[in-house]
């Protein structure tokens, strides 16, 4: 069996910041979605600590923090900075980020804004690429979808029932019956997390042109059955930016790919890390390579 991974607290922007670490290596941070918190990463950090220094971290105001939804700051840009931070006080630098969803948005802002930290760029279902959706009715409907699933949170848990809105939100990314699908342990963290929710809304919708600029190498990840918005958005950013490398379909999977289907996101994303993103390559040559 193999021993649980110590969960550790460091002091960042005024802020204790929950996070694991476990191996050596080449370093791996991870960075969870909406309503979650490291635990999202538990299925990766044995399997790459066995290569890396994998490390994942609980966003500020997330478990294990039992946050009250309105004090405090809350924001992608708040994300970005403390993760900035924690690269640097941990003196791991640069890393490999790998961020999911909401957190695939919070490593875009960190590798636009502190690309020297970012050694590079995993983004499996990321937030904020509606800019690339194509502008017509339906381009238009799909960049509202999670305008319209976020309003549906909050109205769910204005009604007093967190059961229900959490299987409302999940069941909106996974499909039907998503919720059912989830362990005990699944749903727990999501509850968990719930009063994050209505904050987690809150993201940038980046230009074209920023995308284009986002530095590399990049690899982009999404389920087969993830809502349709990422199988249109994430081709369009491999068009627009020479730095995405390769973009992979997770087989049997939904939005929550690292957890639905585990082994082979591991797999896809660790031959991603070794093919471009050797401690070996320098600045110059890691944003040649074909």
């Amino acid at each position: 069996m193999v021993p649980p991974i110590p969960l550790q607290f460091l002091e960042v922007e005024g802020y204790r910041l929950a996070y694991q670490e476990a191996g050596r290596g080449s370093p791996v941070l991870f960075v969870h979605g909406s309503m979650l918190d490291y635990r999202a990463w538990a299925q990766q950090m044995p399997a790459f600590a066995g290569a890396h220094t994998a490390m994942a971290v609980s966003l500020r105001h997330c478990y294990p923090e039992r946050w009250d939804g309105r004090t405090g700051e809350f924001s992608v840009q708040r994300h970005c900075e403390d993760l900035a931070a924690f690269i640097r006080a941990r003196g791991h630098g640069p890393v490999h980020l790998v961020g999911h969803s909401r957190g695939g948005a919070v490593a875009l802002e960190l590798a636009l804004r502190h690309p020297a930290l970012v050694r590079g760029l995993v983004l499996a279902d990321p937030g904020g690429l509606e800019g690339l959706l194509p502008d017509t009715p339906e381009g238009l409907a799909m960049a509202d979808e999670s305008v319209r699933m976020f309003a549906r949170l909050r109205d769910d848990l204005a009604a007093g029932d967190e059961q229900n809105a959490a299987r409302v939100f999940v069941d909106a990314l996974g499909g039907p019956l998503a919720w059912e699908r989830r362990t005990a342990s699944q749903r727990q963290m999501l509850l968990d997390n719930i009063t994050t929710g209505p904050a987690c809304a809150e993201r940038p919708r980046w230009e074209r042109a920023q995308l284009a600029a986002l530095p590399g190498p990049i690899f982009l990840v999404t389920g087969a059955r993830s809502p349709r918005r990422y199988h249109l958005m994430l081709p369009e950013l491999q068009r627009c930016n020479p730095q995405v490398k390769a973009l992979h379909v997770v087989p049997d999977a939904a939005h929550a790919m690292n957890r639905e289907n585990p082994a082979a996101f591991n797999a896809a994303v660790m031959d991603f890390i070794a093919g471009h993103c050797s401690e070996k390559m320098d600045d110059t040559s890691r944003g040649l390579v074909a």
